[in-house]
């Protein structure tokens, strides 16, 4: 069978992962469904196995694709426990991971600001929802979030009686959007009068902010999350490979 990709312009293997990828994207794979074999989707795409091999490798490194040992390949569902561990970097000194709940919260719809159209890519009088809330650990309140979504991107969001611990697990089981990589933006900041009621530290205390794009594995802008992070008790930890 000829191949549908072309060597030499990229790696075959980054074709093939941007073809599955698309796939997901448009929903020919739902969540959870389990791919072909390997040697199925080779003969499918006319590329070898270890090609679909690899490609299918990278897809799971980013959270899109889930291995199973003995089962096959399925689309990764971005359940709450997952979507914590992918994407919530504050953990105790030493590394010990922690897990956050979700308090206080507070759900507006408004007008984009010019500071949200450019985080958003979003055009003129767009529609925005905007979540406030604070995070605890260990029953303290430690992080103090401003989430702003798109309105058209996420309807309905902002008439939701609860919303879960980790909004991505929700982007994904009741919209279909699968985020699959985030930008942030680190700096020291000093605690302002709202970081004080939030969070309880004196004004002029030592904070983390910490500015978050959130990408769907289309490379379309899903959030800009903006984090006011107390770290008189933790760290923010990341791995480098």
């Amino acid at each position: 069978m000829d191949s549908k990709f072309t060597p030499g312009v990229r790696p075959l293997y980054q074709q093939v992962y941007d073809y599955l990828l698309e796939q997901v994207a448009a929903g020919t794979w739902k969540l959870g469904a389990a791919l072909p074999s390997e040697q199925a989707l080779g003969q499918q795409l006319g590329v070898s196995q270890g090609t679909v091999r690899k490609a299918l490798d990278e897809l799971a490194s980013i959270g899109v694709m889930e291995r199973r040992q003995g089962k096959g390949t399925f689309v990764a569902v971005n359940s709450e426990e997952r979507s914590l561990f992918r994407f919530f970097h504050l953990c105790t000194p030493g590394g010990d991971r922690v897990t956050p709940s979700a308090t206080g919260e507070k759900v507006t719809r408004r007008t984009a600001t010019a500071a949200d159209m450019a985080h958003l890519g979003l055009a003129k009088n767009a529609k925005v929802i905007e979540i406030k809330r604070v995070r605890l650990i260990e029953q303290q309140p430690i992080i103090f979030e401003t989430i702003i979504v798109p309105a058209t991107m996420l309807a309905g969001l902002d008439k939701r009686k609860t919303l879960p611990n980790s909004l991505y697990s929700l982007y994904h089981s009741a919209f279909g959007i699968n985020i699959g990589s985030v930008q942030e933006e680190l700096r020291a900041a000093l605690a302002d009068k709202q970081d004080r009621d939030r969070l309880s530290v004196p004004i002029g205390s030592p904070l983390l902010h910490i500015d978050r794009i959130a990408f769907g594995i289309d490379g379309t802008r899903v959030e800009w999350r903006i984090s006011r992070c107390s770290t008189a008790h933790h760290v923010y930890s990341i791995e480098l490979s």
